[in-house]
């Protein structure tokens, strides 16, 4: 291949194609190479590779050919390099997923492949040479138990796991009707409600029988009106073997019978698709999400709460609603149950937090079901932080398994699917699910690996205060362990060009003394899937809908907006209020770079001739914050005010927690024919990116993450470049003096938002796909018994021997148990998710005083009796009556001795 070409050929592997790259830049290599090595061992990575390239090719053209080149290609391909002197250990990521490995001498530049464990060798050998050099270091490789599930190959693939099994699925029906579509036909049998069949009974067992009854049932139904009413011929096709289910009118039970014929003749993947997604399958859903403070009103704000309860409490609205229609199109009358179970908190800091059984708003049957985590003291009353919550969870899930019955006796019988969220949730889910034969789903709203650099390899630094060892582990288990993953995005699974996704990041890493994961998560598994989360449309909806405006916030809203005088809310002014407004909210980090913004704005003086800027974000005070990067921002937003004088252009509000008034807040900003901006170094989904195209406002948001996938660049928003300030700048003035030019301009891109919200970011959207979800992925979890079997086997192994150790050293705290908790009667909430009370925002609980779990003893799984000898008090001591036979021995033996050594000494 030419040196000039910027790619490889995928024929070709980074060790076959680098010699000959090598030696097209011999020189130049050599350089790079030799600065690599020159600081002894170390982990470099991208950045730290390209600002070495930079000052080892001095001559810009030059560097430019090198970088032009395959060189150049397989050095910004990489994402990582272990630096052994003489060797570089490369870790090549030539497209999103796809891995290769390479070692490289810097003396002769002698290129030769290696493995994943290989170079994860050299990676330990940086941080731990002794753990690298064992033999019998703990190898994780899960790859060695996915022999009947075929991965995908293309990257494009990624997160369209369930059109690939539904294909899968399919392709085994197809390949001899007779034999290979039994389990479909096993399948239907297996479907029923408290015992009542559906679908089909015992007397359609074969394929031949239900061939034959389909035929004679889709001729006898097809001579009835289209409107009518199953009732009124479902006596005739019982007799045929058919059974409820099919669809509540003549013309329902005949397309789904017409679905099923074709396929058990013909197997197509978009029919089977169609046919599975019609079956009765799932009436009972169960959400695990134990940590932080979950709740329907006054928690926001409060430790570890935040999106992730928004989140669930709009699924659970959208999935009852999308449950009820297929209910009543099935021609069922069977009452859909969710319960979201969380954990209860006894000293619920004025939540609702405290109480047992919680219906959930604007639902007719789902509640959130709260189980208090268990000490072997009792109950655990205070907040705990979703990093030491490991220790709980084992006995959390134990209790949640042995209150079953509450479980059930809400859902009328075992649920149909369960979904995991975060890590402990998905953990506790997996143990859930697998102890009772539940298809499963995990979500993980944030990896945290991927949010703290080296935090695998820098593991022992970090765990005291995060105990990654146990959450990185519990994630292993979760993602391997679930039938389907539900994700908001593509770049959380896979990435994009250069940044490698949330979930790749588990697929090759290692924790030095610990493990060492060869194949944790492939993201070419066909359990990944794409949802991404709509914004509840009841509270953000378009600006134009008149009808619907919450006109009671106008008065505040202006008052926030415009009020000249400085208060606690918001800060600056703006002295032309008839300009647009570009406006922006986001907690005030570095990642979010609301100060990027704001000197984007200060630098760009058309911008500040065309509009003003207000930002939501933070608290104006620093000695209000506990945050040092929060602290740091609020400093910098100040400077940059007072070094651009902004007065008169900008308004800084305060973080603001009522979302209604949040939706009409994006309405005004539209009314005032602004813009919203998103300018993130990286954002993972973009919910306010969301929220902002819903409510009709014209949006530009970071090209990196999420929000390069939302919106398409021209037509439906635009992307902005967070690393280029000016590029970014100019482009939204562009866009507002098209706007003076042509008004019809912000009507196109406002409308075309709307559109791209509407047909791809709804929650009605997404509730339908996850429902999909758990009908496919429960077809598909019968068909391939064997591996999950297997798979299973080599989990339990992993959580017994690792995890548990593991969980065991996370402290706990020393408390007063709870002995009894006070019978709790459901209550209707009386608001949704409103703002936390003041007092309940001041600076969050101190920890509890920790103890550590004795590590010789045995794990509390509802068999072993669990026991914390360190730390307890009198009361907790069992006293042994030879007590003080033991201390006279003692103390007579040692006297003993002592005599004896002086006895020595002087004779």
């Amino acid at each position: 291949m030419a040196s000039s070409s910027p790619s490889l050929k995928r024929s070709d592997s980074i060790a076959d194609n680098m010699p000959d790259a090598v030696k097209s830049s011999r020189y130049y290599t050599k350089k790079c190479f030799a600065r690599f090595v020159a600081m002894g061992k170390r982990l470099m990575k991208r950045h730290h590779i390209l600002d070495e390239v930079d000052k080892s090719i001095d001559d810009k053209l030059e560097r430019g050919r090198v970088l032009e080149g395959q060189l150049g290609f397989i050095l910004t391909s990489t994402q990582e390099a272990a630096v052994v002197p003489p060797h570089v250990a490369l870790a090549v990521r030539p497209s999103p997923g796809i891995w290769e490995y390479v070692k490289v001498n810097s003396d002769n530049l002698e290129v030769s492949g290696i493995t994943a464990t290989e170079y994860l060798k050299f990676k330990e050998t940086v941080f731990d040479e002794s753990w690298a050099m064992d033999e019998n270091a703990l190898e994780i490789d899960f790859e060695a138990v996915d022999f009947t599930t075929p991965p995908m190959a293309l990257p494009s693939s990624v997160g369209n796991g369930l059109g690939f099994i539904t294909k899968t699925i399919t392709s085994r029906i197809g390949k001899d009707s007779s034999k290979s579509s039994r389990p479909l036909v096993e399948f239907l049998l297996s479907l029923n409600h408290q015992g009542q069949n559906l679908m089909i009974n015992e007397n359609l067992d074969t394929v031949a029988k239900l061939q034959a009854a389909l035929i004679a049932a889709e001729a006898f139904v097809s001579v009835f009106p289209k409107e009518t009413p199953y009732q009124n011929f479902e006596s005739r096709i019982k007799d045929l073997g058919f059974e409820k289910g099919w669809g509540d009118t003549a013309e329902t039970v005949a397309e789904t019978m017409h679905l099923l014929s074709e396929l058990l003749q013909a197997p197509d993947p978009e029919k089977m698709e169609a046919f599975v997604s019609r079956l009765p399958v799932i009436f009972n859903v169960v959400i695990f999400s134990p940590h932080g403070y979950f709740g329907q009103a006054d928690v926001l704000g409060l430790p570890d709460t935040g999106g992730q309860v928004v989140y669930i409490l709009d699924q659970v609205r959208a999935l009852e609603e999308e449950m009820l229609l297929r209910i009543k199109k099935q021609g069922l009358t069977i009452k859909p149950n969710i319960v979201v179970v969380t954990r209860l908190i006894p000293d619920a800091k004025g939540t609702k937090c405290n109480q047992e059984l919680e219906p959930i708003l604007e639902t007719k049957h789902s509640y959130i079901l709260r189980v208090p985590f268990q000490t072997p003291r009792g109950v655990l009353r205070q907040w705990v932080s979703r990093f030491d919550i490991y220790p709980y969870l084992e006995r959390y899930a134990q209790a949640i398994i042995d209150a079953a019955e509450k479980i059930m006796e809400h859902l009328m019988s075992k649920p149909d699917l369960v979904i995991g969220n975060y890590s402990d949730g998905n953990l506790v889910a997996s143990l859930f699910a697998s102890k009772h034969g539940i298809t499963q789903g995990t979500i993980a709203h944030a990896l945290e690996k991927t949010k703290y650099e080296d935090s695998d390899a820098k593991w022992k630094e970090l765990d005291p205060k995060y105990h990654f060892s146990c959450q990185f582990t519990a994630d292993l288990i979760a993602m391997n362990a679930t039938d389907f993953i539900i994700t908001s995005t593509y770049q959380e699974i896979a990435g994009s060009k250069n940044r490698p996704g949330q979930y790749e990041s588990h697929e090759t890493f290692t924790m030095p003394g610990l493990c060492r994961v060869v194949s944790g998560i492939n993201v070419f598994e066909p359990k990944f899937n794409i949802a991404a989360p709509g914004a509840d449309q009841s509270v953000y909806f378009p600006y134009s809908e008149k009808h619907r405006r919450m006109t009671s916030f106008h008065p505040s809203i202006e008052e926030l907006l415009y009020k000249k005088e400085d208060n606690n809310e918001h800060m600056g002014y703006l002295a032309d209020p008839k300009k647009p407004i570009i406006f922006s909210m986001a907690r005030l980090d570095t990642v979010k770079n609301i100060t990027g913004l704001t000197e984007w704005y200060g630098k760009n003086k058309q911008l500040r001739d065309l509009v003003n800027l207000v930002v939501v974000a933070g608290f104006f005070d620093p000695s209000k914050c506990k945050d040092r990067e929060e602290i740091a921002e609020i400093k910098k937003m100040h400077s940059l005010i007072d070094k651009y004088n902004l007065k008169g252009q900008f308004r800084w509000i305060a973080a603001q927690t009522d979302r209604y008034r949040n939706g009409e807040l994006y309405r005004f900003i539209a009314d005032t024919k602004g813009a919203f901006v998103q300018p993130a170094l990286y954002e993972a989904f973009g919910l306010t990116v969301i929220e902002a195209m819903n409510c009709g406002l014209p949006t530009f948001a970071t090209n990196q993450g999420g929000p390069a996938e939302i919106i398409v660049d021209g037509v439906s928003g635009f992307h902005v470049d967070p690393n280029n300030g000016d590029e970014s700048s100019n482009k939204i003035v562009d866009f507002f003096e098209r706007c003076k030019k042509d008004p019809e301009h912000w009507m196109r891109i406002s409308n075309a938002g709307l559109q791209r919200i509407n047909e791809c970011y709804t929650w009605k959207i997404y509730a339908k796909k996850v429902l999909n979800m758990g009908s496919v992925y429960g077809l598909w979890r019968q068909m391939n018994k064997e591996q999950k079997n297997a798979k299973h086997r080599y989990i339990q192994v992993l959580y017994s021997l690792l995890f548990r150790n593991l969980a065991r050293n996370v402290p706990v705290p020393i408390e007063e148990a709870l002995e009894e908790l006070p019978p709790q009667q459901p209550t209707k909430p009386s608001s949704k998710l409103s703002p936390p009370k003041a007092e309940d925002t001041a600076p969050k609980e101190p920890l509890p005083e920790l103890i550590h779990a004795d590590p010789s003893t045995p794990w509390v799984d509802g068999h072993e009796e669990g026991k914390a000898s360190k730390g307890r008090d009198d009361r907790d001591r069992v006293l042994c009556p030879w007590n003080w036979c033991c201390l006279t021995i003692t103390t007579l033996l040692i006297s003993y001795y002592i005599l004896l050594k002086l006895y020595r000494h002087l004779y």
